[in-house]
Formats: C-alpha cells, structure tokens, sequence
C-alpha cells in the first residue's frame, strides 16, 4: 500500500485540477457567450465618397450611437454605383460587425448591373430605413443658367454639349439625371464621379455645368453662395429649399425622383442583433437635434422595421427597373 499511497494522491490532484480547468474553462465560454453585443466596433460601410449623402447620414448616425454605447467606425469604399461597398458587405460574416448604409442605388443598380456578385435581396438582412432626401438641380453660382428653362433651352440649341455629373453610375444622381434627360427632352452628357464630393467640386469648378445632388451635400454650398439651386426632384418643395420650385414646377412636366436611404447587414445576421440595432437607430433619429439636423439639409427621418425595409427593398427593386429602362441609363454610360 505504501508504494501506492503516492499513486493515488497524484491522480486525485491531478483529476482535481482537470476538473478546476474545465470548470473555468466552461464558466470562460460562459462569459464569453453572455458578451454582451457589441463588444468591440461595428464597421459601417458607406459605397460612397466622403461628402456625400450616405457619408453625412452615416457619420450622423455614427456619432449618436457611440452616445448610446455602440461604436460605429465609418469606412468609405466608393466605386461602381455603391456596388463595390456593397459587395464587401455581403462577403462579411454574418456577426452583426459589418454593415452598410445603402441609398436607392442599392435597388437601381439591380438593374443597372447585369451581373452584380451578390442577390440585392437575399444577400441582405435590413436594419432598417433611414432617411428619404430630395435631390436638387444645382450649377456654379457663376453659370449663365438661372432657371432650369434656361438650361433647357441651351441644352436644346447644342445637343451633348452640356455635361451633368453624378456620383456614380448606378447612383440616384445618375438616375436623376437621366430622367431629366428623358423627361426634358434633352441630350446631356454624363459623367461619373466616385463620389457626390468630388462631383460637385468640379461643378462649382465648371468643369461640369450640373449636377442632380442630395441636398444634404448641396445645400451648405447652396446658402455660401457657391452653386445655385434651380429645382428639386421631389413632388413638393425641399423645406431646406422652400423658395427653390420643383423641376415639375420649373419645366420638366412629371419629374418626380425620391431618394432613400437604410442599413443593411449581411444576410443570416441573428435577429436579437437586428433588433438591437433597428432599435438604436429609431432611438438615434428621434432624437430633437437629429431630426433638426435633417431638416436643415433636407431630409427627413424615415425609420422602420427590419421586416418594412426588407419588403420595401424588393418592392423598389420591381417599381426601379422600368424607369432604369426608360431612361436608357447603363452601367456603360
């Protein structure tokens, strides 16, 4: 016995500390399980240059969550419509660490783009919707054009002489911008920027005559005196803009044009996830400063449930397509 006496209290010490090790390494997972979402940054993608509608929108957001604990770090991956951010987005895991804040182009570019390397529907779980902002015809304060009848006219006496720049193919300012070729019966020239920042720095340049832009990005321009507005795209005036008529008003019968604006994340996201960010994201744009914020660049609140957003996307999908169409817009021009 004295010879096994050592053997049997090793293996007690020993099966002990097994049993101390798996038990910290069960209430370790435990811990780790129970982490609250988030714990560490959340990376908002944004499909476009900085300056413009969706980067405004998301550093709005990004500040107002990081009040409420959830940190947002805002990286720009402009290209191709938006379709070369979005495209990272539904590569990324499905965590709830990535997202995207996504504009209309998102639903056009379903269109636009025959072959996009990801289903602008299924790839996709929405967070929710965001905001809903007017475009506004603007050229250089300079510009011999006063009134979108001026510009009709100039651009009716010289076919595909004057240029309109958008921030990029498959952009709602494209869009905007074909239709105001189609609907005024005009041939202007487009010309893709990688972003509505450095699109309109080259209209207040002259080096493109117009642009269709966000008021968000526009309208700070439009009050120093540096571009003038002519017309907004949306059925009723811009509250940011009130004395500024709508292209219907100013010339181009029918024009109607609404941008919109949400946050996606990858498909198969949890929905305890999603539900936690919708409901941050309602919290944030009803917050009084938010919403004044907004207001003073045009654009209104528009938040929603996950499920409204989802339907709405496919919904817009089907409604773009025809007009994409009849424009004649391509991801070629």
């Amino acid at each position: 016995m004295t010879h096994r006496i050592p053997f049997v209290v090793t293996s007690t010490r020993a099966a002990a500390a097994v049993a101390l090790a798996s038990l910290a390494a069960t209430a370790t997972g435990t811990a780790h399980a129970a982490d609250p979402y988030p714990n560490h940054p959340i990376r908002m993608i944004v499909p476009f240059g900085t300056g413009s509608a969706t980067d405004i929108l998301a550093r709005i957001l990004s500040q107002k969550l990081s009040d409420a604990g959830i940190q947002l770090v805002v990286e720009n991956r402009p290209g191709a419509g938006g379709s070369i951010g979005t495209s990272v987005l539904a590569k990324a895991p499905a965590d709830g660490y990535t997202l995207a804040l996504v504009s209309a182009g998102h639903a056009i570019n379903a269109t636009l783009y025959p072959k996009l390397p990801y289903d602008t529907v299924k790839d996709f779980s929405a967070v929710s919707l965001v905001a809903s902002i007017p475009n506004v015809l603007v050229v250089d304060a300079a510009s011999p054009y006063k009134s979108v009848k001026d510009l009709l006219a100039a651009a009716s006496a010289k076919p595909g002489t004057i240029n309109f720049a958008s921030a990029g193919t498959g952009s709602s300012t494209h869009l905007s911008g074909e239709l105001l070729k189609s609907l005024g019966k005009v041939d202007i020239v487009h010309v893709p920027y990688k972003g509505t920042g450095e699109a309109l720095t080259d209209v207040m340049a002259g080096r493109v005559q117009l642009m269709l832009a966000p008021t968000v990005s526009a309208v700070p321009f439009v009050e120093q005196g540096r571009l003038r507005a002519l017309g907004v795209t949306t059925e009723k005036r811009a509250a940011a803009l009130p004395n500024v008529p709508t292209l219907a008003e100013a010339g181009v019968p029918n024009y109607a044009f609404d941008s919109w604006f949400g946050i996606l994340a990858p498909a198969g996201t949890p929905r305890d996830v999603i539900k936690r960010l919708n409901t941050e994201v309602i919290k944030a744009l009803a917050l009084p400063d938010v919403k004044e914020k907004l207001l003073t660049l045009g654009a209104e609140a528009t938040p929603s449930t996950p499920e409204a957003f989802d339907t709405f996307i496919a919904s817009e999908v089907t409604k773009l397509a025809p007009v994409v169409r009849q424009s004649g817009a391509s991801a070629s021009n």
